[in-house]
């Protein structure tokens, strides 16, 4: 989606955008950074050894790009960009049902009683 936005922009169109240092330094690379070029990092995934805890916070992760999808939408009249954004908004709903269903399954698993 990126590389479809800004694949004709001429370099005072990316400055005036504020992209003049990513693309002196990267050119039309991608570079994975949140809205405020903050580099990913693994530090944003969470785990803590307890399936219900990782999948609840599996299901917040799933609302959050849910929700940030939604915002986008918003940010756009593009409708290539549109469409894009609200298949990848729908696939997020779908995780965060199936992650539900992990999360019933793992409850009742876990309430069964376990004979050796």
């Amino acid at each position: 989606m990126i590389y479809q936005l800004t694949k004709d922009a001429t370099v005072e169109e990316l400055e005036a955008a504020g992209l003049g240092s990513n693309y002196a330094i990267r050119n039309g690379a991608l570079f994975p950074s949140d809205a405020n070029g903050v580099p990913w990092t693994a530090a944003y995934i969470q785990a803590h050894a307890d399936p219900i805890t990782d999948l609840h916070e599996d299901m917040a992760a799933e609302q959050k790009a849910r929700s940030t999808y939604q915002h986008l939408i918003k940010l756009t009249d593009d409708p290539g960009i549109t469409d894009a954004l609200r298949f990848l908004r729908e696939r997020e709903v779908v995780h965060f049902q199936r992650f539900g269903e992990a999360l019933r399954i793992v409850q009742e698993y876990m309430q069964c009683k376990k004979i050796f």
